[in-house]
């Protein structure tokens, strides 16, 4: 059984620079979160566990690629839901999709494998990823993710990362139905 913390409403004392940058920028923007912590969450199936504790479903992010690495993506969408990359390739207009590189990963969202996340658009400062987020996601009330590390999870109103969040980061979002 997962242990996660109890529920927070500030940002954690001690946690990665990583972390504390997103929660800086929650906080500027004013966008209320509640959060937990929890040991490393690796795979899927303790992420199921912390959004059963959130009570929100947690996305399961893939930063993905072209062959060429030349555009990148970040694919927001439910955990549960089956991932092909022929339907989302035939959607964006993208051919050979597969998981980008771990150091593209680090450069472009300052995020490790394990805790990708729409907090890391802060990072991507000249915008070379392209955000897609599933219709589940964009509908639900609210979102759930890491804060850029997978030692915590948060959730926000769905509206204030549309609305606020992306908008301030300078990203825009598809929307793609998997």
């Amino acid at each position: 059984m997962m242990l996660v913390s109890k529920f927070f409403e500030t940002a954690p004392e001690q946690c990665s620079e990583r972390a504390k940058r997103a929660f800086a920028l929650l906080d500027e923007l004013h966008i209320p979160y509640r959060r937990i912590e929890h040991a490393p969450a690796e795979t899927m199936e303790v992420c199921a566990a912390i959004s059963d504790a959130l009570g929100t479903r947690i996305c399961k992010n893939l930063f993905l690629c072209n062959r060429q690495q030349t555009a990148f993506y970040l694919l927001a969408m439910p955990e549960d839901k089956p991932f092909y990359t022929k339907d989302l390739s035939h959607q964006i207009g993208s051919s050979r999709l597969s998981f980008a590189p771990p150091e593209k990963m680090e450069e472009l969202l300052g995020c490790s494998p394990g805790s990708a996340s729409v907090l890391g658009l802060a990072n991507d400062t000249e915008h070379r990823v392209r955000l897609l987020i599933d219709r589940d996601v964009v509908e639900a009330e609210r979102f759930a993710c890491h804060p850029c590390d997978n030692t915590g999870s948060l959730t926000i109103l769905t509206r204030d990362l549309l609305e606020t969040f992306l908008p301030h980061v300078g990203h825009s979002y598809d929307v793609v139905e998997l």
